[in-house]
């Protein structure tokens, strides 16, 4: 579990927000509170990367109504529901709409502890998928018009012969491009390059063109 992750705790009963908040807090985890769902959309923009615990029924903006949000907003902070006993409907309708998790009232600690943990893990392992493919990204815009097309043709399991039958060039000048591209992309094989490919979408985009 990251050190600097922050869980973002949504609850109209202040009472429950610091009760858990300092439930968090003693665990060595960060916490922010908030008072409804409106509140913490308003934080929005000086919040980072971590996860959600919120109640699926508040004043205002429900749990449910603060997740299909969230999905439009296209935030990917996990989100762990509280949901009152008798509400598994309620619970089973916010994981259809993207929650990771639900636990009912009266909850153990060790419980939502757990549940934290993983949607903390779950939000780290997004962070550095994001970071590489912004990454990998950033190398293919350095790529010329060229090198792309040769790079199209590598990805979609095209021979050299073929790449530079289609591209009216020599197996020679795409050798030469295969190694620019190589070299630009950082890649030390042709299935590294392949796993670059699939982390930016380019291969995706390559079968597709």
């Amino acid at each position: 579990m990251a050190a600097d992750a922050i869980v973002h705790v949504i609850d109209d009963d202040e009472a429950v927000r610091q009760s858990l908040a300092f439930m968090l807090r003693t665990c060595g985890v960060t916490a922010k509170t908030y008072d409804s769902a409106s509140a913490f959309l308003d934080a929005l923009p000086a919040t980072d990367t971590g996860c959600i615990i919120t109640d699926v029924r508040m004043p205002g903006m429900s749990g449910i109504e603060l997740l299909k949000r969230l999905g439009q907003l296209q935030i990917n902070m996990p989100v762990i529901v509280i949901t009152g006993h008798g509400d598994v409907p309620l619970a089973v309708e916010a994981m259809k709409n993207g929650a990771v998790d639900f636990l009912e009232k009266p909850y153990e600690d060790e419980l939502l502890l757990g549940s934290v943990r993983s949607a903390l893990d779950r939000s780290q392992q997004t962070a550095a998928r994001d970071a590489k493919r912004a990454e990998v990204e950033a190398r293919l815009a350095t790529l010329t018009h060229r090198e792309r097309e040769v790079l199209e043709g590598l990805i979609a399991g095209k021979p050299n012969k073929i790449i530079a039958f289609d591209l009216s060039i020599s197996p020679r000048t795409v050798e030469i491009y295969r190694a620019n591209v190589m070299t630009k992309m950082g890649a030390t094989s042709l299935s590294e390059l392949v796993r670059m490919a699939l982390v930016s979408g380019a291969l995706t985009r390559a079968a597709g063109g």
